[in-house]
């Protein structure tokens, strides 16, 4: 197999392995990882729906049912952008900011535990590949492709239609 397809088989499992320890180590909630994404993209600061469909490369409609979802869960707050009352910008409630952080803290501690358990040998070849993979990220980002009208929320939140 060559390199691309094993990375791009063992990506999913990777990311679904770490949101599954993280959750079972501290009980957290069960918040798919497109309503994280989407956190992370609005603790940086208020963006719109559109804003938002494109740092995450999504379509609009992906991030407008994911509002509906987390605002319910009283996760994201919509109100009104103060400089144009028809425009809607998107907040992370303070427990979403605190269920992040949360999840960033317990997340990089499982990660941790999992690498200390490592020959060090693979543990200084996957620190020496990170360099490699934010290289790759900044590539995939930089290609300039619009998101597939046909990906929503469902097909993201179960990795059939990430990028």
């Amino acid at each position: 197999m060559d390199t691309a397809s094993e990375l791009s088989r063992l990506l999913g499992p990777l990311r679904r392995a770490v949101l599954r320890a993280t959750r079972s180590a501290e009980g957290l909630p069960d918040l798919p990882e497109a309503q994280i994404e989407l956190l992370r993209a609005l603790a940086e600061g208020p963006l719109s729906p559109r804003a938002a469909a494109q740092r995450l490369g999504v379509a609009t409609s992906t991030i407008s049912n994911l509002v509906k979802t987390m605002k319910a869960a009283g996760l994201v707050n919509r109100e009104s952008a103060p400089d144009d009352l028809r425009t809607v910008v998107l907040t992370p409630s303070p427990s979403a900011l605190e269920l992040l952080d949360r999840y960033d803290r317990i997340s990089s501690a499982v990660l941790a535990q999992a690498i200390d358990q490592m020959p060090a040998g693979s543990r200084d070849a996957l620190e020496a590949s990170l360099p490699v993979l934010a290289q790759l990220v900044s590539t995939l980002d930089s290609s300039g492709e619009s998101p597939d009208p046909r990906w929503n929320a469902r097909t993201w939140e179960s990795g059939l239609g990430g990028r």
